[in-house]
């Protein structure tokens, strides 16, 4: 998969003098030495993560973790203080503020927290507001805006103003807004977060369902890992600025390599989050035979005569296998196009459920990933 954005050896200072603190760290300098020496903040510490292009990427972490200033960095609403960040293969960092001015336009949209609607403008002049901006002709941004609305299930609502729209609304106003520029990355920094947890499940389910038609490429950050893992095709989770776990979300709860890291994962459902592909065994048939075109025909063992069996999907959840499976019934996995692909066990089905306990990281480390 192609890489969208790729963030190398980033760092963001809060403070006097930040290419003196800049140079003490490159130096050997900690987080610690350089707030006692110097009064400087180290916001983001030598971050380098690359994000796949059509792929919901999450940074996630505490408050104060760096997530929502490595979020503005990317778009340069805060100034890095050194490393690069790549735009499709162009260094944003090298580009003048017009220059920036117009990626911010069309390239890259960002919807925050708070929503940032204009409380005495109409909904639907609040999604056409950045085309408003661009120049675009009346008749055509209110055409576009109203596609927007429609695709988000507000065309009803663009006479209204946002005071007459619920929390949940007026989120989805700011999501339309953001498609309306038909920029291809979406920053969503900590979009959900201000919701009630009922209208916060219905956006994810409404960002997933959007995701599917639209295919954006969309940053998102939070500080909930439930969150993290319903929505992230890949997680990165930060802590004091630095990048400590990056992978997908499966990777990281079987091997979080931190303490840090497995508090968050225990507790996780694993039978939500687990798909047949991560238990299946490729070792052997177990039984199944199968066609010239590699399709399961039967099951039989050597001998033995032939028994009903199951087959699921590579993606399927481990949660939805195991509302179908009986007990001694063969499972076969198998592709899109029918073919097999390997077996699950019905001892390794209860396992992948039940995981080998509360996450214990494999391997510990403090170093950030590169």
């Amino acid at each position: 998969m192609t890489d969208r954005i790729e963030i190398r050896n980033l760092f963001k200072i809060f403070g006097k003098h930040p290419e003196d603190s800049l140079r003490r760290l490159r130096e050997g300098a900690t987080k610690e030495t350089l707030l006692a020496e110097t009064g400087s903040v180290l916001g983001v510490d030598n971050v380098s993560l690359n994000v796949p292009k059509g792929s919901i990427s999450v940074i996630m972490g505490l408050s104060g973790s760096g997530k929502s200033t490595l979020a503005r960095c990317v778009n340069r609403i805060l100034e890095p203080d050194g490393g690069q960040i790549l735009l499709d293969g162009e260094d944003i960092t090298c580009c003048s503020p017009d220059q920036m001015r117009e990626i911010r336009r069309h390239r890259i949209s960002m919807v925050f927290q708070n929503f940032g609607l204009l409380p005495n403008k109409t909904v639907i002049e609040n999604v056409g507001f950045g085309l408003k901006l661009r120049g675009m002709s009346e008749r055509e941004r209110q055409r576009k805006a109203e596609e927007m609305l429609e695709v988000v299930g507000l065309s009803a609502w663009g006479s209204h103003l946002p005071a007459s729209l619920s929390g949940g609304m007026r989120q989805r106003v700011g999501l339309a807004r953001a498609l309306a520029t038909e920029a291809d990355v979406l920053i969503m920094d900590e979009a959900f977060s201000a919701l009630d947890p009922l209208i916060r499940s219905e956006m994810q389910d409404e960002l997933l369902r959007l995701q599917t038609r639209l295919h954006k490429t969309v940053l998102f950050i939070t500080h909930d890992f439930q969150e993290a893992l319903r929505l992230g095709t890949r997680i990165a989770i930060m802590a004091d600025g630095a990048l400590i776990r990056e992978g997908a979300p499966q990777e990281i709860v079987e091997d979080p390599r931190s303490e840090y890291v497995a508090g968050f994962t225990r507790g996780v459902d694993r039978a939500r989050l687990f798909d047949a592909q991560s238990i299946m065994r490729t070792d052997e048939r177990d039984g199944f035979r199968l066609d010239k075109k590699g399709r399961v025909e039967s099951w039989r063992k050597e001998g033995g005569p032939s028994m009903d069996f199951m087959t699921v999907n590579l993606e399927d959840k481990l949660i939805e296998i195991a509302r179908r499976a009986r007990s001694g019934r063969p499972i076969a996995v198998i592709d899109d196009t029918g073919r097999f692909c390997g077996h699950i066990p019905q001892d390794a089905l209860l396992a992948g459920i039940a995981g080998a306990g509360d996450a214990t990281p494999k391997s510990e480390t403090k170093e950030p990933v590169a």
